[in-house]
């Protein structure tokens, strides 16, 4: 009875011991939350704090995001330039955190460089300080830096780093993942590349600027950015002027993101040939698994094709 008494003793530190090696996980957005489910696969799930569809630029947390923010092992979010909410109740964690945007390695982008570099070609840009909202200054950091595949393998180390010095016995594992994953993604970069090569030329518009990124890992370059500063609706002679730069394009693309068709987008390519197709930068829809950041990736540079090819 006391041998039996003693064997459930032992399974049972044995088991509590297993559960504490359990890592909590958790970023700030999605696309972290993807690459974070790479690293983690067969292992466990990384949580998202953001749900769908919320601003990573100006959100609400409510009293349990709070408190699971404050207790997570690991917390990831890109930084001040896209989080900014974030800031004061990070600094107050008591666990890990890492600001992505300041890791080592990283390549970074800043708004407006993408075009400056291209002022003497016969594309007209007409990238003018009143396009960019508050948050998208010219010359102030791009923070969508999770669209350039390399940028995220960077991540995906930092991770399994850090899953690694707290959870020892899966360590092996995390740095299989981080080595299929990195196999991965340089298949997945050659297949863009070989298909979004044939579009390069081809016109399109935006109505956020986060793809930069992206458009620069497979030499796409979009025409102009649709937003009129901050959340205020375009005024009539702003319409004009975008309806305008539409015409003289000629067929192109325009792409808006989700949850909603922005009415904008619908009168200004009104009797145009225009074609009105979705990004989403976020991969809201996408379910977070080991290969949820390669299917971002894919959908991102299916839907850019699709539209450009058929022009």
């Amino acid at each position: 009875m006391a041998r039996l008494f003693l064997l459930i003793l032992s399974v049972f530190f044995v088991s509590g011991a297993a559960a504490r090696e359990k890592v909590d996980l958790l970023t700030s957005i999605k696309p972290l939350q993807l690459i974070a489910a790479a690293v983690q696969d067969g292992v466990d799930e990384p949580a998202v704090l953001l749900p769908p569809g919320a601003s990573a630029h100006h959100y609400a947390l409510r009293p349990s995001d709070v408190r699971h923010l404050q207790a997570a092992d690991l917390f990831y979010w890109i930084g001040p330039d896209m989080e900014v909410f974030l800031k004061p109740l990070v600094a107050g964690r008591r666990g890990a955190s890492q600001q992505i945007q300041a890791l080592p390695g990283l390549t970074l982008r800043h708004f407006g460089e993408a075009h400056a570099a291209h002022d003497d070609d016969d594309h007209d840009h007409d990238h003018d300080h009143g396009e960019h909202d508050h948050d998208h200054r010219p010359g102030s950091l791009d923070a969508h830096l999770w669209l350039l595949p390399a940028n995220a393998l960077v991540i995906a180390e930092k991770m399994a780093g850090d899953l690694a010095a707290l959870d020892p016995t899966n360590a092996q594992r995390y740095q299989a993942n981080l080595a299929a994953f990195r196999q991965r993604l340089s298949d997945l970069d050659q297949r863009l590349q070989a298909r979004l090569v044939r579009v390069g030329d081809q016109p399109f518009f935006v109505f956020h600027e986060a793809y930069d990124y992206f458009e620069a890992a497979y030499g796409l370059r979009h025409a102009g950015v649709f937003s009129a500063g901050g959340e205020a609706q375009p005024g009539a002679r702003h319409v004009a002027q975008m309806r305008q730069r539409l015409q003289q394009a000629g067929p192109s693309c325009v792409f808006y993101e989700p949850p909603a068709r922005p009415r904008l987008a619908q009168t200004l390519t009104r009797g145009l040939p225009a074609q009105l197709a979705e990004l989403d930068a976020l991969g809201s829809g996408i379910t977070a698994d080991a290969r949820g950041y390669e299917r971002l990736l894919e959908s991102l540079g299916s839907t850019l094709a699709e539209c450009l090819e058929g022009l």
